[in-house]
């Protein structure tokens, strides 16, 4: 019994060994990935997933600037010069504010995600649902920030795109947009952080909205998708993320303009459980 016992522990071992260096390893493959042109975007765990510091070679102030700092391309060049289609539910010139919730309450969350961020996906896989259900209870109205700094840092279009589609879904409705964004983050479908830019695909992004029962089939909705009907909004959006220069890293979250989270070097990391988010919400509170 004392041996076979032994002998479990040290199989037990081998394997916490083994997955530490496969962790580190992946960490070390992300960190050259995003270290791009001398850009270089810093690495936060964040609840099994990563987190990442927001540090471009510059930021920008218009459509235009967005568009080529974050991954240029003809078609987006072209977006950055097409007429703006504001989606529905949006206010500002721009169409750039975008908030869900009841516009009574007293108290605001702020979100500040790109839809490529592996710890914007591992936050919404976390704490999203709770969001969720918090907005609908009038805990908070939350009000999304959604930039697209990764489409320049690791090369691609997909933060564009799939902000382009979350417009396209937002269109239909707020809570087509907030479920949208759940399944764009899901572990099922969003990308991996050093695997292909699949959210440039309009196809994989309209599977996902099949996902949805307000998106599946929704002829509009699939239309815009492929005719980048709100790509020019995209790019607004991108320009609004870059103007918040308080904000370091992606995700990050603020309750009436402060942010929350744990401190680190690269500024606060976003809390990655529930019960973390709920006590940093909790302080934060207009009661």
């Amino acid at each position: 019994m004392s041996n076979r016992n032994s002998q479990a522990n040290k199989q037990a071992a081998r394997e916490r060994l083994r997955a530490e260096r496969e962790r580190q390893a992946k960490k070390e493959r992300i960190r050259r990935q995003l270290t791009v042109g001398g850009a270089i975007v810093g690495v936060l765990a964040v609840a099994g997933g990563i987190g990442v510091a927001v540090a471009t070679s510059g930021g920008s102030s218009s459509g235009g600037d967005a568009a080529a700092s974050a991954g240029d391309s003809t078609a987006w060049a072209k977006a950055a010069k097409a007429k703006l289609v504001k989606p529905a539910h949006t206010t500002g010139a721009k169409g750039t504010t975008v908030v869900v919730g009841k516009p009574d309450a007293k108290n605001t969350l702020g979100l500040f995600e790109d839809p490529r961020c592996p710890g914007c996906s591992a936050f919404e896989q976390n704490v999203g649902a709770t969001v969720e259900k918090d907005i609908k209870d009038g805990r908070y109205k939350a009000e999304y920030h959604l930039g697209t700094f990764l489409d320049g840092n690791l090369k691609g279009t997909g933060s564009k795109n799939a902000l382009s589609a979350l417009g396209a879904a937002l269109d239909v409705s707020p809570d087509a947009f907030l479920k949208y964004k759940y399944a764009l983050y899901s572990k099922e479908f969003h990308p991996e952080e050093t695997g292909p830019d699949k959210f440039a695909d309009d196809s994989y992004l309209i599977k996902v909205a099949d996902t949805i029962p307000a998106l599946k089939g929704n002829a509009a909705f699939q239309k815009a998708v492929k005719a980048g009907t709100y790509d020019r909004w995209a790019l607004e959006m991108s320009a609004e993320f870059n103007s918040h220069k308080d904000v370091t890293s992606t995700p990050t979250l603020k309750v009436n303009d402060t942010v929350i989270g744990t401190d680190s070097p690269q500024g606060k990391v976003a809390p990655s459980t529930v019960a973390a988010f709920n006590s940093m919400v909790d302080k934060e509170l207009k009661h």
